[in-house]
């Protein structure tokens, strides 16, 4: 219990001097924030691209229609 409790005062404290400080996160995110947002945007557009175009997958939004019943096969006669 000691240890535990001794590294949850420890990330606080640790919490309360980036709060005073100041963190470089909103530096990172103030640089690169925009363009890492474009980034994963256009490859999100990119992937979706290939699969709706190339893939070869058939979209099939509704069987309404689309699916019909197998003819019923007759019982073959029994020979005797």
């Amino acid at each position: 219990m000691f240890r535990f409790g001794k590294a949850a005062l420890n990330i606080t404290n640790q919490a309360s001097r980036q709060v005073r400080h100041g963190s470089t996160r909103q530096d990172f995110h103030g640089k690169y924030g925009t363009a890492v947002m474009v980034g994963g945007g256009a490859f999100c557009v990119a992937v979706w691209s290939y699969v709706l175009t190339q893939t070869g997958l058939t979209w099939n939004l509704s069987p309404v229609g689309k699916v019909q019943p197998l003819p019923w096969r007759e019982a073959e006669e029994e020979e005797e």
